[in-house]
């Protein structure tokens, strides 16, 4: 089991905390045992598929496949986009950002976010609605609270609100098209560049009735919120002990604690896990026993 030192990235809205990264000089370092010291896709280099599984490691190679964040909005984060994996390559980039919020308590009074278009609007539409000032009109808002999902593929416009405490789950990937950014100036009184053409064409114009995805929490089950050719991610809200079997499981697995206490066992180790934690478990472990009164995520390729 790998804990690792975050990375805290300072922004003019807040800031996000590393937990988990493979991104070219931005990679995370291994904080226990052995490896300590390491950088993430060392590891992956030196262990490969028993690291990651065997068909990860062939499709993805030396680069970790996903990014682990928390990120806590104390204001507004931009308005922006990612590309699909086709509109990255066509760009230079090595890939797009499929990504997802998992909700955690608030540090606001109300938090919200963007998520999706709630009308349809042209490309020709959207960069007025850009330059006049006027394009959160055209988007879908949600106040959110403790527990809420959402999940933004590719090409969907979002933004966090101020307030909001999401852990987020993405694609190894850090490219972003900042669609508007409310006229702030950083600290040198200039204002954030804006990828207006690019997000165009990144955008999915078209329109869903809802983008929160809805689930029914459980206690002591693991509940799957998203399921995407990136990863899978369940909800786990436990009261009592439960043993979690991935024998049959050819992947890594990435436990995120979002709410409480408790302890990880694995083979002969052991290890703490509260809130804020995040664990990678190698594909070679094959049987992991949580303890304690504690909600997890856990994500796998």
């Amino acid at each position: 089991m790998y804990k690792f030192e975050p990375q805290i990235k300072q922004a003019l809205w807040g800031s996000e905390s590393w937990e988990i990264s493979g991104v070219k000089d931005h990679e995370t370092i291994i904080a226990n045992g052995p490896h300590q010291g390491k950088r993430l896709n060392e590891l992956v280099r030196e262990q490969k598929g028993q690291l990651v599984g065997e068909e990860n490691y062939q499709r993805f190679g030396d680069e970790f496949p996903l990014l682990v964040k928390f990120i806590d909005a104390r204001k507004d984060l931009s308005i922006q986009v990612h590309p699909t994996d086709e509109v990255a390559h066509r760009h230079g980039k090595p890939s797009g950002k499929t990504e997802m919020w998992y909700c955690m308590e608030g540090t606001g009074d109300k938090p919200m976010l963007y998520c999706g278009l709630k009308q349809q609007i042209t490309p020709e539409q959207y960069k007025e609605m850009v330059e006049n000032d006027t394009i959160t009109d055209a988007l879908a808002s949600y106040d959110v609270h403790e527990g809420d999902v959402f999940f933004i593929p590719a090409g969907r416009i979002h933004s966090i609100g101020a307030g909001s405490y999401v852990a987020e789950i993405q694609q190894t990937c850090d490219v972003t098209y900042r669609i508007y950014d409310y006229k702030r100036k950083d600290k040198d009184g200039n204002y954030r560049e804006l990828h207006t053409q690019l997000a165009s064409e990144s955008i999915d114009y078209a329109v869903q009735p809802d983008y929160r995805t809805r689930y029914t929490p459980k206690q002591n089950e693991g509940v799957q919120v998203i399921s995407c050719p990136y990863f899978t991610t369940a909800v786990y809200d436990l009261t009592e002990p439960m043993t979690l079997d991935y024998a049959d499981l050819d992947s890594f697995v990435v436990l995120m604690a979002v709410k409480g206490a408790g302890r990880l066992i694995c083979n002969d180790e052991e290890m703490t896990f509260e809130t804020g934690d995040t664990i990678l478990l190698p594909a070679t472990a094959k049987e992991v026993r949580v303890e304690g009164k504690i909600k997890f995520l856990e994500t796998y390729v």
